[in-house]
């Protein structure tokens, strides 16, 4: 059996772990961390000659790109330790996403809901019914305990 790998060394690797992008047009270049949270964000010149939407959509699909790297390399420093479980289906779903273009949507009202075909933002809280409020003290277990997994990722 091979050895495991130091863990002290492991997370010292992964609190280190940056991941930068930049869009292609050169407008937009952030990092993120290994949990994939953006740690730097910069905006060049060029942003000046877009809309509001368009540097939204830059930076998304740019943040997009740096959470793959980020969630590939991470994936790479935790291979040893075992590819099943919670965090490793979740680095997987990061490689994976691909965010969906919105559709032209009509609106009566003065500010659209979606934004011009092909951006990706869009203000999605009024899509959801409200939730209705617990009756009287709720368990943990019925918070916690439906759809998330527990088992351990290594």
């Amino acid at each position: 059996m091979a050895d495991a790998p130091d863990r002290e060394a492991l997370l010292a690797e992964l609190a280190a772990l940056s991941a930068t992008a930049t869009s292609a047009d050169g407008a937009v270049s952030l990092a993120v961390n290994t949990d994939g949270v953006m740690t730097r964000l910069r905006l060049s010149d060029a942003v000046s000659r877009m809309s509001p939407a368009e540097i939204a959509d830059a930076v998304l699909r740019t943040y997009i790109e740096a959470q793959r790297e980020s969630a590939k390399r991470t994936g790479q420093l935790l291979a040893p330790l075992g590819t099943g479980g919670y965090l490793m289906d979740r680095l997987r779903w990061r490689v994976q996403f691909e965010p969906t273009p919105l559709p032209v949507v009509p609106s009566a009202s003065p500010t659209p809901r979606a934004e011009p075909d092909g951006k990706v933002l869009k203000d999605r809280s009024e899509d959801a019914p409200a939730a209705p409020p617990p009756s009287g003290p709720v368990p943990d277990d019925d918070w916690y305990g439906k759809g998330m997994r527990f088992e351990q990722a290594w």
